[in-house]
């Protein structure tokens, strides 16, 4: 992914290239700085001279993944309110605004789908205190900002009760992204091997009936003779 652009040289982008693959195949706190280096096929003291520490080159590696996505979700939130003036969004239309980057930015990125959705995962898995500081300022905004939008499109939810829903959401999105090969183990294969396109379209599916839960939805008017005669 090379939408954040960043001032380095080879061995730092090798290294950054190195980190990314081994924090998605294992996770943050299982890969060392050696394994990193061993990878990469460079010398221990790189990742300091490059990084500064281990926790600046994490830092990097989640804000070059993270910043794309919630760009991209407020660019398609924002257009979303255009193209509804004054209405409602539909609320699959805003589910899909804060799922779709996740596929969009797997296009961009130089690791396989399979290794993108697992670091991905990972990284919205992490505590808050493990985020980079600019990073968290980009979720507060985000989330504020899809909040207001989902309270407006299910209004007789409480918040509390939306608050719950939308926090089962994103970690629904989590557990997706993080295991897909677990369900096709544990399936048999049942589960099949569709796209992420395939994948994202069951999503939204699905956190919508989730977050609509309760709520009445209006029934489709009626077309032909049916509109004045119920049969």
């Amino acid at each position: 992914m090379r939408e954040i652009k960043l001032s380095q040289s080879e061995p730092k982008r090798k290294l950054l290239d190195a980190a990314e693959q081994l924090f998605a195949e294992r996770g943050f706190e299982a890969v060392s700085v050696r394994d990193v280096t061993q990878l990469a096929k460079a010398n221990v003291a790189a990742v300091n001279y490059h990084f500064g520490s281990r926790e600046g080159m994490i830092a990097l590696v989640i804000s070059r993944y993270v910043t794309p996505i919630h760009e991209e979700r407020i660019a398609r939130l924002d257009a979303l309110e255009k193209k509804w003036p004054g209405k409602v969004v539909p609320l699959e239309e805003l589910i899909d605004a804060f799922v779709r980057p996740l596929a969009g930015t797997v296009r961009k990125s130089d690791l396989s789908e399979q290794l993108f959705c697992k670091l991905v995962g990972r990284i919205f898995s992490l505590q808050g205190e493990a985020l980079p500081p600019a990073v968290e300022e980009q979720m507060k905004v985000s989330i504020d900002r899809f909040m207001k939008a989902f309270a407006k499109a299910l209004p007789t939810v409480p918040s509390e009760e939306l608050i719950w829903r939308t926090h089962f959401m994103a970690g629904g999105v989590i557990h997706m992204l993080l295991n897909q090969e677990m369900l096709h183990r544990l399936s048999g294969g049942a589960s099949g091997t569709p796209t992420m396109e395939g994948i994202l379209a069951r999503f939204i599916r699905f956190a919508a009936a989730g977050l609509r839960e309760g709520v009445e939805v209006e029934p489709t008017p009626k077309k032909g003779p049916q509109a004045t005669f119920d049969f």
